[in-house]
Formats: structure tokens, sequence, C-alpha cells
């Protein structure tokens, strides 16, 4: 679905194709740049977006195979004269790259126009999802960076386009697993903790290893509700994890993953150890 706006004209009704970038948010096959409707030609419209929160002002975490609902929230101020009913007048978020919000390099734009609620007769409260998905070619292992926000605004006689509303990262997910072994097993005995850290790759659409990756060993005695750092140690070539540690006590073992730039941070589920 595109985004529409019905337009009211005393001739009759004039369909305006509000956001003309598909909701598989392809940019442009050949250049790669993401285009905008034919109607941004016209003149700009006096209006100015504000108050931008992406996702709540979180990382959004894309999965391999992932279509991921982001809530946006903004403000519209315009003038009392404009109409903007929605039969006459449409808004939006998008979030891109590059350093002009009209021309950039890649854009995610939402499928449907923001809904607003009127807080005077010059300010408008919206409302609106944007949805980031991996399953399409427009996401790229190396677009996990900071994108910038912007919104866009449409009716009838011009467009307006404004960028620069916020920071908003975008990263790998990213998983993580713990398996400590044997269990039970008895108290100064050795017990070896085995895991694997992977995270999403977008272009072959499937988790891969993470490696030379530092993690945390953790554990939590049991009866406790918060785990401590063993040791810090490096994923393989293939992301998989290999430590030992003393038995001590009944309690969890979990790794632990800060995250990195592009990457999510993760947590494996805590494996509980029964000492003898």
């Amino acid at each position: 679905m595109r985004i529409r706006a019905t337009v009211a004209a005393v001739s009759g009704a004039l369909v305006l194709s509000a956001f003309a970038v598909p909701a598989a948010q392809a940019a442009d096959a050949t250049s790669g740049k993401a285009t905008l409707s034919s109607a941004s030609a016209a003149a700009s419209l006096n209006v100015t977006f504000s108050k931008f929160k992406v996702n709540n002002g979180k990382a959004i975490v894309v999965g391999a195979s992932a279509k991921v609902a982001v809530p946006v929230t903004y403000t519209l101020t315009h003038a009392a004269s404009l109409d903007v009913s929605e039969d006459n007048f449409a808004s939006g978020p998008f979030i891109y790259l590059g350093t002009s919000a009209s021309s950039p390099s890649k854009r995610i734009i939402s499928d449907d126009p923001g809904t607003c609620t009127a807080a005077s007769t010059t300010v408008l409260n919206c409302k609106a999802t944007l949805y980031v998905r991996s399953t399409g070619t427009v996401l790229k292992n190396a677009n996990a960076v900071t994108w910038k926000a912007g919104g866009l605004a449409i009716n009838a006689d011009g467009t307006k386009t404004q960028g620069d509303l916020g920071n908003v990262p975008v990263r790998r997910a990213s998983q993580l697993t713990a398996d400590a072994t044997p269990e039970p097993v008895k108290k100064g005995k050795t017990i070896t903790v085995t895991g694997k850290l992977s995270r999403a790759n977008w272009e072959t659409h499937k988790n891969a290893g993470y490696a030379g990756q530092s993690v945390k060993l953790q554990f939590r005695k049991n009866g406790s509700t918060t785990y401590t750092t063993v040791k810090t140690i490096k994923t393989s070539s293939t992301g998989t994890l290999k430590t030992t540690v003393t038995a001590t006590v009944d309690g969890y073992f979990r790794y632990s993953f800060a995250g990195t730039a592009s990457t999510a941070a993760v947590n494996a589920t805590g494996d509980f150890v029964d000492v003898k």
C-alpha cells in the first residue's frame, strides 16, 4: 500500500499520491536513491515538524528475516488557514541515510499517513507506525548505523520535507546461548560453559556467528537476582564460546554481550547448575 491523500477540489476529487515510495521501501534500483513523489515539484507547504520520537527513543533492532513495527510520534505546526482535514492533507515520518532529507541515499517511509489530533488551531499531535523490513532489498549489513528522522507533509498545493529531526540507531539483532555442564556436579570440580553469539545478516536473511567479540561469563547464585561477571572471553571465528570455572555453589551461568555500534546487546538465558 502507498500513502494516499484524497484532496477535494472545486472541479471534483483529485487523488494525490502523497508518498510514492512503495511499502517495500525499495530505493531506485539504478541510482540507489530514494525518490519523492511527483508532487515534490510543487510549492513547499508552510508547516513545521517537531518533537519527533521514534521507537520511544530506543534503537530499532531488526532480525535476519523480520518486519519490525516502529511507533513514531511527532508534532506538526501549521497556519491556521491551512485545511488539515484527512481528505485534504497527509503527513508521515521516515528515516533516512545521507546529508539531505529530500535526496537521501536511502530512506524508509511509513506505509500509511500519521493519525493526527488537533491540539489547537495551529498544532497537530500525530502518531504513526514505521515498518522496517529486512526481508526486502533496502537494508544491507553496512546500514546498521545511526539514521536520521524526517517528516513529509502534502496537500494538493505542495509538499514539505523536513529532516534532521533526531538520530535513530538501527541495529542488527543478536542471539546468545549458554550451556553449563556437567549437571549436577560435585563441589570443587570443573564446569565447562559453552555457547554461541550470532547476529542477523540482512543480506542472506539468516543468522551467522559473530567472531572476535568480547563476551562476559556471568554467575547468579541460587536465590539471588544479581549476576556478577566471572571472566571475559572472546568468540571464535564462528562465534562459539567455551571456558571453564570451578563449581562452588548452586546457581545460574550465562553469557552477556554488551553490543557494538552495529549489533544489539543480548544476554543468554541462565543455565542452572546443581552443585552437590
